[in-house]
């Protein structure tokens, strides 16, 4: 399904979904399809987002498109000290 439908499916709500198809540009990620769970009630959306597992997120669909920005860690080189 497309977020389009979802949005008509459930509207003005937070939405728990498996990502099926999505599309890069640069550092966002554009969701194409998805295949909904279930309907995630608003005082729970951040324990549920917070679970969710790999491929799976919640979303509000209010938003017209559905774009995840992703964040790159810089990991920090560890100096050692040089031994005699």
């Amino acid at each position: 399904m497309e977020w389009l439908e979802m949005r008509q499916l459930f509207p003005n709500q937070y939405v728990l979904f498996s990502v099926l198809e999505y599309h890069q540009e640069g550092t966002r990620r554009f969701i194409d399809k998805v295949e909904p769970i279930r309907a995630v009630a608003d005082e729970d959306a951040r324990t549920e987002f917070n679970q969710a597992g790999p491929g799976k997120l919640v979303y509000h669909t209010s938003s017209k498109v559905c774009v995840i920005r992703i964040r790159r860690r810089k990991y920090n080189r560890v100096r050692r000290k040089k031994t005699k």
